[in-house]
Protein backbone atom coordinates (compact mmCIF):
# COMPACT_ATOMS: atom_id res chain seq x y z
CA UNK A 1 0.00 0.00 0.00
CA UNK A 2 1.43 3.75 -0.81
CA UNK A 3 3.28 5.46 1.66
CA UNK A 4 1.79 8.55 0.01
CA UNK A 5 -1.96 7.40 0.88
CA UNK A 6 -0.68 6.76 4.93
CA UNK A 7 2.16 8.76 5.65
CA UNK A 8 4.17 7.31 8.54
CA UNK A 9 3.67 8.81 12.13
CA UNK A 10 6.54 10.95 13.72
CA UNK A 11 7.80 10.06 17.21
CA UNK A 12 6.99 13.70 17.90
CA UNK A 13 3.08 13.32 17.28
CA UNK A 14 2.37 10.39 19.41
CA UNK A 15 1.69 11.32 22.84
CA UNK A 16 3.63 10.81 26.15
CA UNK A 17 2.04 9.12 28.91
CA UNK A 18 1.47 11.79 31.10
CA UNK A 19 -0.14 14.10 28.53
CA UNK A 20 -2.27 10.99 27.78
CA UNK A 21 -3.08 10.57 31.85
CA UNK A 22 -3.63 14.18 32.54
CA UNK A 23 -5.79 14.83 29.86
CA UNK A 24 -7.89 12.02 31.00
CA UNK A 25 -8.03 13.29 34.30
CA UNK A 26 -8.43 17.08 33.71
CA UNK A 27 -11.65 16.29 31.15
CA UNK A 28 -13.09 13.96 33.63
CA UNK A 29 -12.93 16.39 36.49
CA UNK A 30 -13.86 19.38 33.79
CA UNK A 31 -17.21 17.52 32.75
CA UNK A 32 -15.81 18.30 29.18
CA UNK A 33 -19.32 16.82 26.40
CA UNK A 34 -16.63 15.85 23.76
CA UNK A 35 -18.05 17.17 19.91
CA UNK A 36 -18.08 14.75 17.55
CA UNK A 37 -14.81 15.30 15.42
CA UNK A 38 -13.27 17.28 18.38
CA UNK A 39 -10.39 14.95 18.71
CA UNK A 40 -7.88 14.67 16.32
CA UNK A 41 -9.63 16.47 13.83
CA UNK A 42 -12.13 12.94 13.37
CA UNK A 43 -14.44 13.48 10.91
CA UNK A 44 -17.93 14.08 12.24
CA UNK A 45 -19.50 10.13 12.91
CA UNK A 46 -21.44 11.13 15.79
CA UNK A 47 -20.92 9.60 19.23
CA UNK A 48 -22.84 6.84 20.72
CA UNK A 49 -25.20 8.25 22.57
CA UNK A 50 -25.10 4.75 24.28
CA UNK A 51 -23.43 1.66 24.00
CA UNK A 52 -25.81 -1.40 23.26
CA UNK A 53 -26.24 -3.66 25.97
CA UNK A 54 -23.86 -6.52 25.33
CA UNK A 55 -24.60 -10.12 25.05
CA UNK A 56 -23.40 -12.57 28.04
CA UNK A 57 -20.61 -15.18 27.04
CA UNK A 58 -20.54 -17.63 29.69
CA UNK A 59 -17.22 -18.92 30.55
CA UNK A 60 -15.78 -21.50 33.03
CA UNK A 61 -12.71 -19.14 35.34
CA UNK A 62 -9.97 -20.72 34.35
CA UNK A 63 -8.03 -22.44 37.38
CA UNK A 64 -4.62 -21.76 35.92
CA UNK A 65 -4.48 -18.73 34.51
CA UNK A 66 -6.16 -16.40 36.74
CA UNK A 67 -4.08 -13.44 39.06
CA UNK A 68 -4.89 -12.56 42.27
CA UNK A 69 -4.52 -8.23 41.51
CA UNK A 70 -8.02 -7.00 41.72
CA UNK A 71 -9.71 -6.47 38.55
CA UNK A 72 -9.72 -3.22 36.84
CA UNK A 73 -12.93 -1.44 36.98
CA UNK A 74 -14.67 -2.58 33.32
CA UNK A 75 -15.53 0.91 32.34
CA UNK A 76 -12.05 2.22 32.74
CA UNK A 77 -11.34 -1.07 30.49
CA UNK A 78 -13.52 -0.15 27.74
CA UNK A 79 -12.96 3.26 27.81
CA UNK A 80 -9.05 3.91 27.71
CA UNK A 81 -8.28 2.39 24.56
CA UNK A 82 -5.81 1.80 21.83
CA UNK A 83 -7.60 1.42 18.93
CA UNK A 84 -5.58 3.79 15.85
CA UNK A 85 -8.51 2.69 12.87
CA UNK A 86 -10.29 5.16 15.74
CA UNK A 87 -8.36 7.59 16.26
CA UNK A 88 -5.24 8.17 18.43
CA UNK A 89 -6.33 9.60 21.59
CA UNK A 90 -7.44 7.01 24.70
CA UNK A 91 -10.99 8.00 24.03
CA UNK A 92 -11.91 8.08 20.68
CA UNK A 93 -12.38 4.08 20.45
CA UNK A 94 -15.26 4.09 23.29
CA UNK A 95 -16.20 7.74 21.14
CA UNK A 96 -16.41 6.03 17.82
CA UNK A 97 -16.80 2.12 17.27
CA UNK A 98 -19.80 2.03 17.68
CA UNK A 99 -19.75 2.69 13.66
CA UNK A 100 -17.69 -0.97 13.56
CA UNK A 101 -19.59 -3.71 11.61
CA UNK A 102 -19.29 -6.76 13.27
CA UNK A 103 -21.66 -9.29 11.92
CA UNK A 104 -21.34 -10.90 10.15
CA UNK A 105 -17.55 -11.80 10.68
CA UNK A 106 -15.40 -14.49 9.72
CA UNK A 107 -12.05 -15.60 9.97
CA UNK A 108 -9.62 -17.22 7.46
CA UNK A 109 -6.90 -19.34 9.15
CA UNK A 110 -4.29 -19.83 5.12
CA UNK A 111 -0.97 -19.98 4.54
CA UNK A 112 1.51 -22.80 5.24
CA UNK A 113 -1.47 -25.21 6.03
CA UNK A 114 -2.22 -28.85 4.86
CA UNK A 115 -6.03 -27.69 5.46
CA UNK A 116 -6.91 -23.78 5.12
CA UNK A 117 -10.17 -23.32 7.12
CA UNK A 118 -13.04 -20.05 7.29
CA UNK A 119 -15.13 -20.28 10.54
CA UNK A 120 -17.38 -17.45 11.43
CA UNK A 121 -17.10 -15.86 15.09
CA UNK A 122 -20.45 -18.79 16.44
CA UNK A 123 -18.09 -21.28 15.07
CA UNK A 124 -14.85 -19.77 16.79
CA UNK A 125 -16.98 -19.73 19.72
CA UNK A 126 -17.92 -23.11 20.03
CA UNK A 127 -14.46 -24.70 18.80
CA UNK A 128 -12.96 -25.38 22.78
CA UNK A 129 -14.58 -24.56 25.74
CA UNK A 130 -14.54 -20.89 26.90
CA UNK A 131 -12.73 -19.75 29.91
CA UNK A 132 -12.14 -16.51 31.99
CA UNK A 133 -8.24 -15.64 32.60
CA UNK A 134 -7.56 -12.97 34.53
CA UNK A 135 -4.78 -11.38 32.98
CA UNK A 136 -1.87 -9.04 34.07
CA UNK A 137 -2.05 -6.20 30.72
CA UNK A 138 0.77 -3.93 30.54
CA UNK A 139 1.02 -1.41 27.50
CA UNK A 140 4.35 0.41 26.35
CA UNK A 141 3.18 3.62 27.37
CA UNK A 142 3.52 2.72 31.34
CA UNK A 143 0.16 1.62 32.31
CA UNK A 144 -1.49 -1.58 33.03
CA UNK A 145 -4.55 -3.26 33.68
CA UNK A 146 -6.14 -6.72 35.10
CA UNK A 147 -8.66 -7.63 32.57
CA UNK A 148 -10.71 -10.81 32.72
CA UNK A 149 -10.93 -12.04 29.23
CA UNK A 150 -12.87 -14.58 27.67
CA UNK A 151 -11.68 -17.24 25.06
CA UNK A 152 -9.16 -20.49 24.73
CA UNK A 153 -5.75 -21.15 23.79
CA UNK A 154 -4.72 -19.95 20.16
CA UNK A 155 -3.08 -22.98 19.90
CA UNK A 156 -6.96 -24.55 20.15
CA UNK A 157 -7.60 -22.85 16.46
CA UNK A 158 -4.36 -23.31 15.23
CA UNK A 159 -4.44 -26.82 15.15
CA UNK A 160 -7.31 -27.23 13.33
CA UNK A 161 -5.70 -26.48 10.05
CA UNK A 162 -2.59 -28.35 10.48
CA UNK A 163 0.91 -26.32 9.83
CA UNK A 164 2.84 -27.86 7.90
CA UNK A 165 7.30 -27.61 8.05
CA UNK A 166 7.69 -24.34 6.40
CA UNK A 167 5.58 -23.25 8.97
CA UNK A 168 7.65 -20.80 10.99
CA UNK A 169 5.54 -17.50 12.21
CA UNK A 170 2.29 -16.36 12.77
CA UNK A 171 0.69 -13.28 11.30
CA UNK A 172 -2.43 -12.06 11.83
CA UNK A 173 -4.42 -9.02 9.56
CA UNK A 174 -6.97 -7.00 11.35
CA UNK A 175 -10.24 -6.07 9.42
CA UNK A 176 -10.48 -2.42 7.36
CA UNK A 177 -14.00 -0.89 7.08
CA UNK A 178 -13.09 2.53 5.52
CA UNK A 179 -16.98 4.10 5.82
CA UNK A 180 -16.51 2.75 9.58
CA UNK A 181 -13.29 3.47 11.01
CA UNK A 182 -12.24 7.40 11.26
CA UNK A 183 -8.62 6.78 12.61
CA UNK A 184 -7.67 5.44 8.71
CA UNK A 185 -6.85 8.62 7.40
CA UNK A 186 -5.04 9.90 9.88
CA UNK A 187 -1.13 10.33 10.28
CA UNK A 188 -0.45 6.15 11.78
CA UNK A 189 0.53 3.09 9.88
CA UNK A 190 0.19 1.24 6.71
CA UNK A 191 -3.61 -0.04 6.90
CA UNK A 192 -5.45 -3.26 7.21
CA UNK A 193 -3.12 -3.33 11.26
CA UNK A 194 -0.42 -6.45 10.66
CA UNK A 195 1.17 -8.25 13.67
CA UNK A 196 2.91 -11.43 13.94
CA UNK A 197 4.17 -14.00 16.62
CA UNK A 198 6.85 -16.51 15.93
CA UNK A 199 5.26 -20.36 16.12
CA UNK A 200 6.24 -21.15 19.64
CA UNK A 201 4.98 -17.69 20.87
CA UNK A 202 1.39 -18.11 18.87
CA UNK A 203 0.77 -21.74 19.64
CA UNK A 204 1.99 -21.12 23.91
CA UNK A 205 -1.02 -21.82 26.04
CA UNK A 206 -0.81 -18.41 27.30
CA UNK A 207 -1.81 -16.65 24.43
CA UNK A 208 -5.67 -16.10 23.54
CA UNK A 209 -8.41 -15.84 21.06
CA UNK A 210 -10.17 -13.89 23.11
CA UNK A 211 -14.15 -13.05 21.94
CA UNK A 212 -15.23 -11.59 25.32
CA UNK A 213 -14.52 -9.39 28.62
CA UNK A 214 -15.92 -9.36 31.69
CA UNK A 215 -18.50 -12.32 31.16
CA UNK A 216 -19.63 -10.36 28.22
CA UNK A 217 -19.12 -10.33 24.37
CA UNK A 218 -16.09 -8.09 23.40
CA UNK A 219 -17.07 -4.27 22.86
CA UNK A 220 -16.11 -2.61 19.65
CA UNK A 221 -13.66 -0.47 21.64
CA UNK A 222 -11.54 -3.72 22.65
CA UNK A 223 -11.46 -5.32 19.72
CA UNK A 224 -14.72 -7.10 18.69
CA UNK A 225 -15.87 -9.75 17.81
CA UNK A 226 -12.36 -11.67 18.12
CA UNK A 227 -8.58 -10.26 19.09
CA UNK A 228 -5.13 -11.81 19.94
CA UNK A 229 -4.43 -11.27 23.48
CA UNK A 230 -0.48 -12.04 24.42
CA UNK A 231 0.05 -11.49 28.34
CA UNK A 232 3.84 -11.00 28.26
CA UNK A 233 3.53 -8.76 25.10
CA UNK A 234 0.37 -6.88 26.03
CA UNK A 235 0.12 -3.40 24.12
CA UNK A 236 3.05 -4.75 21.95
CA UNK A 237 1.36 -7.35 20.23
CA UNK A 238 -2.75 -6.89 20.39
CA UNK A 239 -4.42 -7.34 16.92
CA UNK A 240 -7.62 -6.59 16.80
CA UNK A 241 -10.66 -7.29 15.02
CA UNK A 242 -9.02 -10.23 13.36
CA UNK A 243 -10.34 -11.11 9.76
CA UNK A 244 -6.75 -13.11 8.69
CA UNK A 245 -4.41 -15.92 10.55
CA UNK A 246 -1.40 -17.06 8.23
CA UNK A 247 1.45 -19.16 8.61
CA UNK A 248 4.35 -17.79 6.90
CA UNK A 249 7.68 -18.69 6.56
CA UNK A 250 9.69 -15.65 7.37
CA UNK A 251 9.46 -13.57 9.58
CA UNK A 252 6.75 -10.93 9.05
CA UNK A 253 7.47 -7.22 9.72
CA UNK A 254 4.33 -5.90 12.10
CA UNK A 255 2.59 -2.52 11.38
CA UNK A 256 4.85 -0.63 14.04
CA UNK A 257 7.57 -2.38 12.60
CA UNK A 258 7.54 -0.80 9.51
CA UNK A 259 6.26 2.59 10.72
CA UNK A 260 8.96 3.08 13.47
CA UNK A 261 11.78 0.45 12.85
CA UNK A 262 14.01 2.03 15.53
CA UNK A 263 11.17 1.62 18.55
CA UNK A 264 9.47 -1.58 17.75
CA UNK A 265 11.09 -5.10 17.15
CA UNK A 266 10.11 -8.20 16.07
CA UNK A 267 9.94 -9.41 19.91
CA UNK A 268 8.56 -6.60 21.51
CA UNK A 269 8.13 -7.87 25.46
CA UNK A 270 7.44 -6.60 28.58
CA UNK A 271 11.01 -6.45 29.55
CA UNK A 272 11.94 -3.66 32.33
CA UNK A 273 15.81 -3.74 31.66
CA UNK A 274 14.81 -2.50 27.86
CA UNK A 275 13.72 1.03 27.57
CA UNK A 276 11.13 2.25 25.11
CA UNK A 277 12.75 5.32 23.08
CA UNK A 278 10.40 7.50 24.71
CA UNK A 279 9.06 5.35 27.85
CA UNK A 280 10.50 3.94 30.54
CA UNK A 281 9.78 0.41 30.81
CA UNK A 282 10.47 -0.23 34.31
CA UNK A 283 7.75 1.42 36.15
CA UNK A 284 4.12 1.18 35.07
CA UNK A 285 0.53 3.00 36.27
CA UNK A 286 -2.47 0.69 37.22
CA UNK A 287 -5.32 2.26 35.46
CA UNK A 288 -8.43 2.64 38.10
CA UNK A 289 -5.81 3.63 41.14
CA UNK A 290 -6.38 7.18 41.66
CA UNK A 291 -5.31 8.18 38.25
CA UNK A 292 -1.95 10.32 37.49
CA UNK A 293 -1.33 10.27 41.23
CA UNK A 294 -1.71 6.73 41.73
CA UNK A 295 1.93 5.36 42.76
CA UNK A 296 3.76 3.79 39.86
CA UNK A 297 4.16 -0.35 40.55
CA UNK A 298 7.67 -2.22 39.37
CA UNK A 299 7.16 -3.58 35.87
CA UNK A 300 7.70 -7.41 36.14
CA UNK A 301 9.64 -8.93 33.51
CA UNK A 302 7.58 -10.57 30.66
CA UNK A 303 4.86 -8.99 32.70
CA UNK A 304 5.18 -11.41 35.73
CA UNK A 305 4.64 -14.25 33.56
CA UNK A 306 8.35 -15.33 32.77
CA UNK A 307 8.13 -18.86 34.87
CA UNK A 308 6.28 -19.82 31.96
CA UNK A 309 7.27 -18.08 28.95
CA UNK A 310 11.42 -17.46 29.79
CA UNK A 311 12.39 -20.29 27.99
CA UNK A 312 11.15 -19.05 24.53
CA UNK A 313 13.99 -17.11 24.25
CA UNK A 314 16.76 -18.87 26.24
CA UNK A 315 20.19 -17.81 24.35
CA UNK A 316 18.49 -14.31 23.14
CA UNK A 317 19.81 -11.03 23.42
CA UNK A 318 16.42 -9.17 24.58
CA UNK A 319 18.08 -5.94 23.95
CA UNK A 320 18.84 -6.79 20.66
CA UNK A 321 15.78 -8.52 19.98
CA UNK A 322 13.17 -6.66 21.16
Amino acid sequence: MSNDRYPRIRASEITPEEVWLSRRDWMKTAGIAMASGALGGLPALGLAASPPALAALAAKRSAQYVVMDPSTPEKDATTYNNYYEFGMDKADPSNYAHTLKTSPWTVKIEGEVVAPKTFDIDALRKLAPLEERVYRMRCVEGWSMVIPWVGYSLSELLKQVQPTGNAKYVQFVSDVQPNNMPGLGARSIDWPYVEGLRLDEAMHPLTMLTMGMYGKVLPNQNGAPVRLVVPWKYGFKSAKSIVAIRFVEKQPASSWMKSIPSEYGFYSNVNPEVSHPRWSQATERRIGEDGLFAPKRKTLMFNGYGNEVASLYQGMDLRKNF
